[in-house]
């Protein structure tokens, strides 16, 4: 996965937005002003933090050493994802997961507003 297919991917979820909170060269993805990833897309390798529900965080960090605690994240809550050495399917499955998740903590109405109650 390229970091523009990465972009693409992130953004393609309803209400995505990118934003550049912190420098220029770091994406963080939001939808409905909460962040769901954060990546700087031009560095080397790619990575990408991600939401996850914590067992799942342990679990996928035991099985992929390609997955670490989250970098400057809630170590619990959020994983750093290096994406190259994932398979893309994957690594799709872990920002959807990291979308529904924030989807999740939203108020009822803005849920059934994303179409994700």
């Amino acid at each position: 996965m390229t970091p523009e297919e990465l972009r693409d991917f992130c953004l393609d979820f309803n209400a995505a937005t990118e934003e550049f909170p912190f420098r220029p060269e770091i994406s963080v993805f939001k939808v409905r002003g909460k962040m769901f990833a954060l990546s700087q897309l031009g560095a080397e390798p790619l990575t990408i933090n991600l939401k996850c529900d914590p067992d799942e965080a342990v679990r996928l960090r035991e099985e992929y050493p390609a997955v670490a605690p989250g970098y400057h994240m809630n170590k619990r809550h959020w994983n750093t994802v290096t994406v190259g050495e994932l398979p893309a399917k994957l690594v799709r499955e872990l920002i959807e997961d990291s979308y529904d998740l924030v989807v999740a903590g939203l108020p009822r109405a803005e849920r059934l507003k994303l179409d994700r109650p």
